[in-house]
């Protein structure tokens, strides 16, 4: 009998050590994401067909909701329909940085980085492009007003000091156009006439990736994340490499597309050991659960579905999830818009456009545990500055910072509810927000906020101020129009009878461009400023400054005879 017992003590004790060791293991390989907060349809919305069609012209019933000492006008919550709080203890929400236009200066994000993770911000998701300080092979890449080594660490300090989560983005197959623009790298294109995408079948393509990769890397070695793109690989398959290996292997785009990308992440997973990835989903969308399957991409990446339009519903999204969740994929990230998606060369920011979106995202984020067994790890508030690297700028960042307030405290709230837009308002130092019309009330507190107002100046008086003076006055389409111009004669009294309205015009439109000059100067370097002029205020002020210039010169001629 004493035997059994001791027996059966030992067997006893050897379940005991046998369940200790699973949890260890368990522990071991947990997943360690313990954070403690956590494209319009596309930037080419044909190129996806019918993605586009699911966009609905739903617009909620709005009404002014009074707050104390401010408002905010927003869509109000339906009777009965349920508040969503913050979805997980574990999920991340990243703002994009999209660099490949209007950069702005390390100065700036020192303001900014606090004013994100007040707002509910727990990462940062940097799209460097060609402002990372590439260095020798690949310097030909860098702008000439690329972060310094030294701004990269800066950037990532400021981000630790305000529990920023950073995560860098390198794009690796398509929308690499800084890339290959490039005499030296022309030979690694798809299609020869287009720098859009890389020909994945030339090996020093993948050789090239794997450059630009370390010394992205090299730089971010405290970052348990990467990006890697690979979104709208335009013309892919219509290179003569390609029709080749679709030809040879009896493959079609979708596979030869998950060839490229399982040979990406085979590099980030060698060399970077639990790194974790991300990708944009669009292209996965036509690819067969199948082909998914097989490539075995599921093991090492998360795919981030982007949907950029303001209403949409659960089940609209549902598709997705279902073919990843079938294709072996575990987790799964949304991308939402806070700005740069209603038009290329969108100036001001759509309030309630982007709020909507992300109001259509919670619906989702709530589906999620009734749609698909994936893990929800996040959301990316993608906020992009061009369509892509030879496209105009959208709008600024310090534009645009009502509208990431808004979105940012829409997602942590469940909703735009009062203490969101009380929070909001706070923040921002702002008397009100009009979301239908896109405008806040109150002199304001954030980084960026002078431009944020001369911008709105800008939009609103320039042009049309300079056409009424130069369209609708009439002793200057009687008088000086552009024949008497171009002749060079007028008569001094008539000139006389609108010119000083016109110089004061023309002087203090001046005075108020030096004004924004001088600010944007703080916050850009001096190719974005140059551009942003060149694109939204010369147009109209060189008109004026054109009519003034021929208004000083002819009236010194003393009315002379019209030149033949």
């Amino acid at each position: 009998m004493a035997f059994q017992r001791s027996h059966r003590l030992n067997l006893l004790r050897l379940v005991v050590l046998l369940l200790v060791a699973l949890a260890g293991i368990k522990f071991l390989f947990r997943d360690s994401f313990t954070l403690e907060l956590h494209k319009h349809v596309s930037k080419d919305s044909g190129f996806w067909g019918d993605t586009g069609d699911i966009v609905q012209n739903v617009i909620p019933q709005s009404q002014v909701l009074e707050l104390p000492a401010a408002k905010i006008t927003a869509p109000r919550q339906e009777p009965g329909q349920q508040v969503l709080r913050d979805v997980s203890a574990t999920q991340m929400r990243l703002v994009h940085l999209d660099l490949k236009g209007a950069a702005p200066r390390v100065s700036y994000l020192e303001q900014v980085f606090p004013f994100l993770s007040q707002l509910g911000a727990n990462g940062i998701l940097i799209e460097y492009e060609d402002m990372f300080p590439f260095k020798g092979e690949l310097e030909i890449l860098r702008s000439p007003y690329a972060y310094s080594e030294e701004d990269i660490e800066r950037i990532q300090h400021l981000a630790e000091q305000h529990k920023l989560e950073v995560v860098p983005l390198v794009q690796t197959f398509g929308h690499v156009e800084f890339i290959l623009k490039h005499e030296k790298y022309q030979h690694l294109r798809e299609v020869e006439r287009f720098p859009n995408s890389f020909n994945p079948h030339v090996p020093n393509t993948l050789a090239l990736l794997k450059s630009i990769l370390a010394q992205v890397m090299e730089k971010h070695r405290r970052s348990t994340w990467i990006h890697i793109g690979a979104d709208e690989v335009f013309h892919l398959g219509e290179g003569m490499d390609s029709k080749n290996w679709m030809s040879h292997n009896k493959g079609d785009v979708g596979t030869m597309y998950l060839k490229h990308i399982k040979e990406v992440l085979g590099f980030l997973t060698a060399q970077y050991w639990g790194l974790r990835v991300l990708m944009w989903d669009d292209m996965l969308r036509k690819i067969s659960v199948g082909a998914l399957r097989e490539s075995g991409i599921a093991k090492h990446v998360s795919p981030v579905v982007w949907f950029y339009a303001p209403d949409f519903e659960a089940e609209q999204i549902e598709p997705f999830l279902t073919k990843y969740a079938e294709s072996g994929f575990e987790s799964v990230w949304f991308a939402s818009a806070f700005k740069g998606t209603t038009g290329p060369a969108q100036t001001w920011t759509p309030l309630s456009y982007h709020l909507k979106n992300h109001l259509s995202w919670l619906k989702v984020m709530q589906a999620v545990p009734r749609l698909t067994p994936l893990r929800f790890q996040g959301i990316v508030l993608t906020g992009w500055q061009r369509y892509d690297h030879y496209s105009v700028l959208c709008e600024l960042l310090p534009v645009s910072i009502p509208s990431l307030a808004i979105c940012l405290q829409t997602l942590v709230n469940g909703g735009f509810t009062e203490e969101a837009k009380r929070k909001v308002l706070d923040v921002l130092g702002l008397e009100s927000v009009q979301l239908e019309q896109s405008t806040c009330e109150g002199s304001g507190a954030f980084p960026g906020v002078e431009i944020y107002h001369m911008v709105e100046q800008v939009n609103g008086h320039l042009k049309e101020s300079i056409l009424k003076a130069l369209e609708e006055e009439s002793a200057i389409k009687g008088w000086f129009s552009p024949y008497h111009r171009k002749r060079q004669f007028g008569n001094p009294r008539n000139m006389e009878s609108f010119g000083s309205k016109v110089l004061k015009l023309h002087e203090d439109w001046e005075s108020f461009v030096r004004d924004l000059r001088a600010q944007m100067e703080r916050v850009y370097f001096p190719d974005t400023v140059e551009e942003w002029m060149e694109e939204n205020v010369n147009p109209y002020l060189d008109q004026l400054r054109d009519l003034v210039r021929d208004y000083q010169a002819i009236i010194r001629l003393n009315g002379r005879p019209k030149a033949t």
